[in-house]
């Protein structure tokens, strides 16, 4: 089978041998607490709930009115402890619902009820989608019926189950394939018939295996009536997995700057995601648990697990996952290209909580950073085909207007370009730094032209 890829990558160590064909395994907080934030994806939410109330599994906790948003459900039937600041997996302070879980934490649970995806309207599917608070659960989290709701003048050609999984450590998705390809190809084919186009599965080739459970799924619905699936393989590359990768290699197209995948007639979705959108129609189900990876060399025993959104990591040591605290020197939240790098375990799994790592030094890059010496090695690996070195420059020179003309605002932080720079410049983090400042003067932009036109209809209103 001929394999796809695209310009650029590197090829880090995959580590998958560690988690691989490990059964993704139920698992509860030892304390029977959640600890869920607030906003898990899109505007902020505001809560629903108040200290002290009962909730019951699957209840709205947190909403907001505003179109890109996703509501957040209680994983468990149980009472509002507290609402309070706690550590995310984006290393931050964000508002937590803190929900202490009833004797039977499934007792009275209130899901939606079933819904045929394939008689129902698109409007119906759309809005099914956005009441189960689904998002993207490849780590951006971005509101999935907004996805699927790309504008009118973009036609979608093709539906892409990004199956890629190019972090290395992380097993999570090709597990979830393995065990459970019906429900995967189920919730791709509700995509499709929500948006239209052809139906790809975008695999990487060290996942090859698991062609012919995919397509023996795919047959099993084609013959139902449904679309037909194709499965295309990819070149095994970092990091293939990103969006805007997987639709080059398979379509040949690209992504403008600043543009998104609808505009390459295209829908990305994540494994993880697919199979919530089948949930939410099958079964009524928000979205109120995940699975996740748990690797690395400070863990005894690396596995994949299923635990309630909201579940602290520390509430799964040692009872689920046992570290070997004498030899892990970071706990990264997500994969180790694009995860963060966490000050400590007391961060709850998230809707795009992929993975939690926990590495030694023998795995880390502990060298000390030195002036960069030009060699390009940056520029050769980057995929988005930018010049890392001249935009940190400017960043550095405080220079934004620069740093946006060589691509600040197009760099998707995969961190090629730090893992081959042989002077190991802080690329990806100086980058991100960038972005913020950017973000924040476009912020205070706004704010200040919302001042002033206030205060011009002020003395509009007095002169009158």
């Amino acid at each position: 089978m001929k394999t796809f890829t695209f310009k650029g990558g590197i090829y880090p160590p995959e580590h998958k041998e560690l988690a691989e064909g490990k059964k993704i395994t139920p698992a509860f907080p030892a304390s029977k607490t959640l600890t869920i934030p607030i906003t898990m994806g899109g505007a902020p939410n505001q809560p629903t709930v108040a200290v002290g109330d009962k909730v019951v599994r699957g209840q709205v906790i947190a909403k907001s009115d505003a179109f890109v948003s996703a509501p957040v459900h209680s994983p468990v039937s149980g009472t509002v402890k507290k609402i309070v600041s706690n550590l995310s997996t984006a290393n931050s302070e964000v508002p937590c619902i803190v929900i202490a879980a009833d004797e039977d934490p499934n007792a009275g649970e209130t899901f939606m009820q079933p819904l045929d995806p394939f008689a129902c309207s698109k409007e119906e599917a759309l809005a099914r989608v956005r009441d189960a608070g689904i998002c993207g659960m490849g780590g951006a989290s971005f509101p999935t019926h907004v996805k699927l709701n790309p504008p009118k003048d973009c036609k979608i050609e093709y539906v892409l189950l990004n199956a890629a999984e190019c972090e290395p450590y992380l097993t999570v998705d090709e597990q979830t394939m393995d065990e459970a390809a019906d429900k995967v190809i189920d919730g791709l084919l509700i995509v499709q018939k929500i948006v239209g186009g052809k139906v790809k599965i975008v695999l990487e080739s060290n996942k090859a295996h698991l062609i012919p459970k995919l397509e023996e799924a795919a047959k099993k619905a084609a013959d139902a009536g449904k679309e037909k699936v194709e499965v295309v393989v990819v070149k095994t590359k970092y990091p293939q997995g990103a969006e805007k990768n997987v639709i080059t290699a398979v379509t040949g197209r690209e992504v403008k700057a600043g543009g998104l995948p609808a505009s390459a007639g295209c829908v990305v979705c994540n494994v993880g995601t697919v199979c919530a959108i089948s949930d939410a129609f099958r079964l009524g189900k928000p979205l109120i648990e995940r699975a996740f990876t748990v690797s690395g060399l400070g863990v005894k025993e690396p596995k994949n697990l299923l635990v309630p959104i909201g579940t602290l990591v520390s509430d799964l040591i040692p009872s689920v996952i046992e570290v070997d605290e004498a030899k892990v020197c970071k706990i990264i939240s997500g994969g180790p290209m694009m995860g963060f790098s966490m000050q400590s375990a007391g961060f709850p799994v998230q809707k795009g909580t992929s993975g939690v790592l926990f590495l030694t030094e023998k795995e880390i890059d502990t060298a000390e950073t030195n002036p960069c010496i030009t060699c390009g090695a940056c520029v050769h690996v980057c995929p988005m085909r930018l010049t890392p070195t001249l935009i940190v420059r400017s960043v550095d020179a405080e220079d934004l207007g620069a740093a946006k003309k060589y691509g600040l605002m197009d760099c998707i932080e995969c961190g090629s370009c730090a893992y081959v720079c042989p002077s190991r410049v802080r690329l990806v983090q100086t980058i991100r730094l960038g972005k913020n400042l950017e973000r924040g003067r476009i912020a205070a932009e706004k704010a200040a032209a919302a001042q002033k036109a206030a205060q011009a209809q002020n003395a509009n209103g007095g002169a009158k």
